[in-house]
């Protein structure tokens, strides 16, 4: 399994998760787990994911991914789970 970290953050708006999910759907990649909050108007998710599934090499993913916050107003992440938690211990 190689486990990845999704952060979406944003204003506020409709379709939001639809949207995310509907793209890693797509891809073939699982939600393991997902916690999103609205702060002051503000939206703010992380999800752990499975992208072993998905055929697409993963700078694509995380490019497509940056592509599809564009296009919503919001800022997607996506990071390999090694790399996150090596960044969060700086």
């Amino acid at each position: 399994m190689h486990k990845s970290i999704i952060t979406v953050v944003g204003k506020d708006q409709v379709g939001i998760i639809a949207k995310v999910c509907t793209y890693l759907a797509e891809n073939d990649i699982n939600i393991l787990d997902i916690s999103q909050t609205i702060v002051g108007g503000y939206f703010n998710m992380m999800m752990i994911a499975d992208t072993n599934g998905s055929k697409k090499e993963y700078a694509k993913l995380s490019k497509e991914l940056e592509e599809l916050g564009r296009g919503i107003g919001v800022v997607i992440k996506l990071q390999r789970e090694e790399i996150f938690q090596s960044m969060q211990r700086i």
